[in-house]
């Protein structure tokens, strides 16, 4: 019988979910030992059973238990998180009452960053998979193929933060990334701008700030107006903000004018931008308004201060840890549903718009 034929086997591990080292050895007809012996590189397997042991592997979704002969997943209290950037202070507060939340109840967290990868985030959804963890959290909700696969059949609750969809069977913790478009584009609209332009995330892979370009362009659309995306070349931030405000103040061929206001996908680039307005004489706003997004320590200091949408870190990463606990039964379960929670993002209006 060819693997494709074969009933799917659901034999799991107790209090994991997830299938075993002995479902793979079952589904390819061969030892748990051969099949250990072939994951591990550490001993001869024939190329026909090297296939078959793939195979079963790829149909089970089978992650190896890292945390084999030690701690049960019923016992374990280490909760994954993947995030795009640790490196930045974005995530930070995030983070930071993350861990705070869980380490009050005896939970370790285990930190990993994609940069913005979602190949990286799935190579770290399943090394974290392979200790058996409590939980997982990730930020976002796009992921690859393969990811979706390894939450699916996690068995233990996952939640998705910084992010708001509610169709998606994890725990949501965050807010609308579109919406935020809309709201930076009706500060503007409101202030009298009608040359909106929106500079993306000179990191790749930032599919949350493109949320929020479409956010931002359908609210031009509905006034009658025409969206205009700049997307950098530079890959540092600063220098990205720069290369964007040099070319959307200069305009573009045919009638296009210059931008009379900028929004920038994060705080770095907006900074960027106006430390070389400085540079060039160009004032802001009078010349150009410039906002940003995730209100930086930063972003109140610069001169003039910069305008930007303050997301509820905090708030995420102390919500997102609650849930956890509250399914795991740690915490009385919340009265209303817990898979849901919409919060919001404040407009920090300053000098630069």
């Amino acid at each position: 019988m060819s693997f494709e034929n074969m009933p799917e086997q659901r034999r799991k591990r107790r209090g994991s979910g997830r299938a075993t080292i002995h479902d793979v050895a079952k589904l390819a007809g061969v030892g748990s030992i051969t099949v250990s012996r072939y994951l591990k590189k550490n001993g001869y397997v024939s190329e026909e059973l090297g296939a078959r042991i793939d195979a079963a592997v790829a149909q089970l979704k089978y992650v190896p238990n890292l945390a084999a002969g030690g701690l049960s997943s019923a016992h374990n209290k280490v909760v994954g998180m993947v995030v795009p950037n640790i490196s930045g202070p974005i995530f930070a507060s995030t983070i930071q009452s993350f861990n705070d939340t869980l380490n009050r109840h005896g939970y370790q967290v285990l930190l990993a960053s994609s940069y913005f990868s979602a190949e990286q985030e799935e190579n770290a959804v399943r090394a974290f998979l392979g200790w058996s963890p409590a939980a997982l959290a990730t930020v976002g909700r796009f992921h690859t193929r393969g990811t979706e696969a390894l939450l699916a059949a996690a068995g233990i609750p996952v939640v998705e933060t910084w992010d708001y969809a509610p169709r998606r069977k994890p725990i949501q913790v965050g807010y609308s990334n579109r919406e935020v478009g809309v709201q930076a584009a009706r500060h503007l609209l409101a202030k009298g701008y009608r040359r909106i332009a929106f500079v993306q995330n000179s990191v790749a892979g930032d599919l949350s700030a493109l949320d929020r370009r479409d956010g931002y362009a359908a609210t031009l659309e509905e006034h009658g107006l025409e969206p205009w995306t700049y997307a950098p070349t530079e890959a540092a931030p600063f220098d990205a903000g720069r290369e964007a405000l040099e070319a959307l103040t200069r305009g573009r061929k045919g009638n296009r004018k210059a931008a009379d206001a900028i929004i920038f996908a994060n705080d770095n680039l907006a900074a960027g931008a106006l430390l070389a307005s400085q540079r060039a004489g160009l004032q802001v706003p009078q010349r150009c308004a410039l906002m940003g997004f995730g209100d930086y320590a930063f972003s109140p200091l610069l001169l003039p201060s910069l305008t930007t949408i303050r997301p509820p870190g905090r708030e995420i990463g102390e919500i997102a840890a609650q849930r956890i606990l509250q399914a795991l039964g740690e915490l009385p379960a919340d009265p209303k549903p817990a898979r849901l929670n919409l919060l919001e993002c404040e407009l920090i209006e300053r000098e630069s718009t």
